[in-house]
């Protein structure tokens, strides 16, 4: 029985919510049909049958009455009724019963010839038995039928149709709130789903949307808060970075000034990836598209980098739309975690617009996996210390220039990052 309930649910739940309610309401109202008429075919039904017994009752009284007179049945007084003794079509139930010194009837309307019998002792060992047609009230009954079945399949039309028009009017409403949830989640903050009822009335649906609405809002209020004290910081911090750089150059040569200087760099590094990350939280970046042969761009960016990885593939020859400076930001990125992060040997592979970064180390973190990369946070201790901007800035330069970023583990060990390039 459970493997039956479970291969209806099945299909079932595949089923849109549109056609979920439909079925449900001509489910319900098919039952609802079928239990009427039952009602108003039995009620019907009871009252030929009471007729009709009753007709054959009175009809048997008069044919013993006759009979008791003349010695005879008369035709005439009979009418449509069929009168006899012994009659050898008489149901073995009635005559028995007759024979036991019973007056009772016997009701067919399922058969070819529906009729009503009625029957009593007559003379000790005959049976005086009475037949009724009842051709036209078995009609009667079974046309009955077949206008309940056409009120019944019509019912359950219309309810099928208005559950259709009701469930489509809450599926748009409901797929209106899960698109502009897609999009918030995509990072357009200022998506809105703008319920046309006003909140605090009975309706799910608007308090659904009310609800997508004010943590959109407030979402949006925290983030742009977010990217404006990064943007502050990073402005604020540049002019005194600039003039401690000026001056740890004036400094003479020996170990404590390399140290100084190199702590300067980190933090006017710093300064501009944060800068950088504001930029691309305002979506004010325009990419310079230019058409490349994949391989030897990449191969030329990784000598570049100053970053020792092995390139394979560098011969692919196909043509890729994108912005140089850009797409070397994003490798020297990926392959600055590779190698601060990860364990040698670092690897590059170009696959027709596939371009492929592993390492060998411990791997992406499982929660780095499951909400992308977060500023300042490298995700996990064996990948080391950093401030996390690097995946950040990564993700969002292949935004800009149209491509796609996956991050994943090797089953073997070790982090990979993944770009696909739009073709040209």
């Amino acid at each position: 029985m459970r493997r039956v309930l479970a291969r209806c649910r099945s299909p079932f739940r595949t089923l849109s919510l549109r056609w979920k309610i439909a079925l449900l309401l001509a489910v319900g109202c098919s039952l609802v049909a079928v239990t009427i008429g039952l009602l108003i075919h039995g009620a019907r039904g009871r009252q030929i049958a009471e007729a009709a017994r009753k007709t054959a009752t009175d009809q048997l009284i008069t044919v013993r009455r006759v009979y008791e007179l003349t010695g005879r049945l008369d035709p005439d007084k009979v009418g449509e009724a069929e009168a006899g003794i012994d009659c050898p079509g008489v149901p073995a139930e009635l005559r028995e019963a007759a024979l036991a010194g019973q007056r009772t009837t016997y009701l067919d309307l399922t058969g070819s010839d529906p009729g009503v019998w009625a029957a009593r002792p007559i003379g000790g060992a005959h049976v005086l038995s009475v037949r009724l047609p009842l051709k036209e009230e078995a009609a009667e009954l079974a046309d009955l039928d077949r206008q309940l079945l056409a009120s019944g399949a019509g019912v359950v039309a219309l309810a099928a149709v208005g559950g259709c028009l009701l469930a489509g009017r809450l599926g748009k409403d409901l797929r209106t709130a899960a698109e502009t949830a897609r999009r918030i989640s995509a990072g357009e903050l200022d998506a809105r789903i703008d319920h046309f009822w006003a909140p605090g009335t009975r309706n799910e649906v608007a308090a659904l949307s009310h609800a997508v609405d004010t943590m959109a809002a407030s979402l949006q209020r925290r983030l742009e808060a977010e990217q404006r004290f990064t943007a502050d910081v990073a402005h604020e911090l540049r002019t005194p970075l600039t003039g401690l750089h000026t001056a740890a150059e004036l400094l003479p040569p020996g170990r404590p000034t390399e140290l100084v200087r190199d702590r300067v760099a980190a933090l006017r590094t710093l300064t501009e990836d944060l800068l950088e990350v504001a930029r691309l939280d305002a979506h004010c970046e325009q990419p310079a598209l230019e058409t490349h042969p994949v391989g030897p761009l990449v191969a030329s960016i990784v000598r570049r980098s100053g970053v020792t990885a092995e390139v394979h593939g560098a011969h692919q020859q196909t043509l890729v739309r994108t912005d140089r400076r850009r797409l070397e930001r994003i490798l020297a990125n990926l392959l600055a975690n590779a190698r601060r992060h990860g364990g040698g040997p670092v690897e590059v592979h170009v696959d027709d617009r596939r371009i492929t970064v592993r390492d060998h180390g411990p791997g992406y973190p499982d929660r780095l996996l499951r909400h992308g990369p977060q500023r300042f946070l490298t995700g996990a201790a064996e990948r080391g210390q950093g401030t996390g901007l690097g995946l950040t800035i990564a993700l969002g330069q292949a935004q800009v220039i149209g491509a796609r970023t996956t991050l994943s583990n090797a089953p073997d060990g070790g982090a990979t990052a993944e770009l696909l390039l739009p073709p040209a």
